[in-house]
């Protein structure tokens, strides 16, 4: 990711579960500005933990930008932790 922004922003994904997969994907997600993103590819998925709380770690791309996504499991709140914009 080129020109990291870190961000902690609160964000409404749809996603998907795919049978014998065990973890959902994301597959769009809308930012607090109204902004609706398409996720055309995931790249890195991994489970980690805060304190006693498990969330899975999503890098993913519209294509046109990098996102890293963040599900708390617990509280069943997706995050949108990062963006990085492609170098064109």
């Amino acid at each position: 990711m080129n020109d990291e922004q870190f961000l902690n922003e609160q964000v409404d994904v749809v996603a998907v579960f795919r049978p014998g997969r065990t973890m959902c994907e994301p597959v769009r997600f809308r930012r607090a500005n109204g902004r609706e993103v398409t996720v055309t590819e995931i790249g890195l998925r991994h489970p980690t933990t805060q304190g006693k709380r498990m969330v899975h770690m999503f890098d993913v791309t519209d294509g046109e930008a990098d996102y890293r996504l963040e599900f708390d499991a617990e509280r069943l709140v997706w995050k949108l932790v990062m963006e990085a914009e492609h170098d064109g």
